[in-house]
């Protein structure tokens, strides 16, 4: 079957009434968190984890793609009328975008960030459609060796991508592959770091873990911020763009989406990499780079298209070859693995429903978004005047309950409290929580590749060097780590020469 068959198969999946409800929740939540700062999809999905465990996987995955690329949608809101960004990759459109609001311009900065993200959403699903079957196919001749140097290479791009110190990332990837690895040893039986706690020897569960570090974690760091925000825009006006508003805005979309579904592919790239990207590019190959940050629509029309198309465009390696490219991907591994999926390639021969669904999905969710974000501009202006202190306690409770109801084991919620404290600690001391989640989903598998692969090849290490495709993934992870490492040990080394001088 082709893939405008597929997408037809799918388009009758996404279009059942469950699934459209579900769709319609998922992008409305995304859009309320976008909105709502210091949230962030990746708590949101966090805390709505263990909701799935009752839901059938397609409805499941669903929504919470929804609440994925619907808070980059809202996230301009709040960037544009309040100079905050509600979502990590709405950080550029605060420079422009809010500009444009001081000027009275509020209407098309909206206008153009709804339809920017439309195009650019519609543009990334049908990358995602065409090329996720030919990826699947080639991953399915992958063997142990393979997979493990391609989890390799995913965790080294997600640590050299991930912001701030190397040696941090790479610790935090090291202790979650630690931490992946608690539990009884599926060929031996034996109970591994549990310190004789009978609660340890299933292991930590996912879901305690992203809970307690970008949850709680999250929660706490927020409360720390006890600045004002205020509205400068209180009712939005002239909604559509001008004439001269599209004509300076359509190549920056365009350029926009081509980066963003560039970049969205790459493990540790995702949304925010590719709006900051899309800003420098635009700023510059525009002829009057000086009007940047005073309220030029490229550089809302450029970041927001960059920002959606990278946000569904990161499904491909999931999808394909059960590698998550940034945290929200390992949040939705581990919605696949809640209902008992393992992620793969085989998810697209064997739940041909699941994964064609999700992608017409996104279409129908793109669709919703545009329809909902113009008109409720005016209520999500009256939200942003809600106060925090109202929020968190009932964000907290609900993940108690969520997290207790599990199991029915209170030990899980004294967890989640632990990982909660560990991961603002974590923020205090400038560490990503991210690489760390990365390195606990994909722990268990590459332990698991990489037992077969030595098996299969009778104990020889050089198995992975010896296969094209594993060398191949081994040579780019090491390429990958010099060129992150080299400015840090030229600048050491110049700094040793100023002492020596000195």
């Amino acid at each position: 079957m082709d893939v405008f068959g597929n997408l037809w198969m799918g388009f009758g999946v996404a279009v059942s009434w469950l699934n459209l409800l579900y769709a319609f929740i998922g992008v409305l939540l995304g859009t309320l968190i976008g909105v709502l700062p210091g949230v962030g999809p990746v708590a949101t999905i966090a805390v709505l984890l263990p909701i799935t465990f009752n839901l059938p996987p397609v409805p499941a995955l669903i929504m919470l793609a929804g609440i994925y690329y619907g808070s980059q949608y809202g996230g301009s809101t709040t960037s544009i009328l309040v100079n905050i960004p509600g979502e990590a990759a709405s950080v550029v459109t605060c420079l422009d975008g809010y500009q444009m609001a001081r000027q009275g311009r509020a209407g098309p900065a909206l206008a153009v960030s709804a339809l920017g993200s439309f195009f650019a959403g519609c543009v990334a699903t049908l990358v995602i459609a065409v090329a996720a079957p030919p990826l699947a196919e080639v991953a399915l001749k992958f063997g142990p060796s393979e997979y493990f140097s391609l989890m390799v290479f995913g965790l080294i791009g997600a640590t050299v991508l991930a912001s701030g110190s190397l040696i941090k990332a790479i610790a935090m990837v090291l202790l979650g592959l630690l931490l992946g690895l608690i539990g009884t040893d599926v060929n031996s039986g034996v109970l591994r770091f549990t310190f004789d706690i009978p609660e340890l020897s299933d292991g930590i569960g996912f879901v305690v873990v992203a809970m307690g570090m970008f949850g709680i974690a999250e929660i706490v760091a927020n409360l720390e911020h006890k600045g004002a925000r205020e509205v400068f825009t209180g009712k939005v006006t002239n909604l559509f763009p001008t004439k001269e508003d599209f004509k300076r805005a359509w190549a920056p979309v365009l350029r926009g989406t081509a980066l963003g579904s560039c970049l969205g592919i790459l493990p540790g790239g995702g949304a925010l990499l590719s709006s900051f990207a899309a800003y420098s590019v635009e700023k510059k190959v525009s002829k009057h780079p000086e009007q940047f940050g005073k309220g030029a629509i490229e550089g809302v029309a450029g970041p927001e298209s960059a920002n959606n198309a990278g946000a569904q465009t990161s499904f491909i390696p999931m999808l394909t070859l059960g590698i998550p490219s940034n945290p929200v991907m390992a949040l939705m591994i581990g919605a696949l693995m809640i209902q008992g999926i393992a992620p793969g390639p085989q998810v697209m021969t064997e739940k041909p429903e699941l994964f064609w669904g999700l992608i017409a999905s996104m279409w129908v969710g793109n669709l919703m978004l545009v329809v909902l974000n113009l008109p409720l501009i005016g209520m999500w202006v009256k939200l942003l005047s809600v106060p925090y202190r109202y929020l968190y306690p009932s964000i907290l409770v609900f993940m108690a309950i969520g997290v207790f109801s599990l199991s029915n084991n209170p030990f899980d919620v004294l967890i989640m409290a632990i990982f909660g404290v560990f991961g603002y600690i974590c923020v205090k001391l400038e560490c990503e929580p991210a690489p760390m989640i990365l390195g606990f989903i994909l722990g268990p598998l590459m332990e698991e590749n990489l037992r077969r692969a030595m098996l299969l090849s009778r104990g020889d290490p050089l198995v992975f060097f010896q296969k094209p495709i594993s060398a191949a993934f081994l040579a780019a992870s090491l390429f990958l780590l010099v060129i992150i490492a080299l400015p840090a040990i030229r600048k050491k080394r110049e700094a040793a020469f100023v002492e020596q001088q000195a």
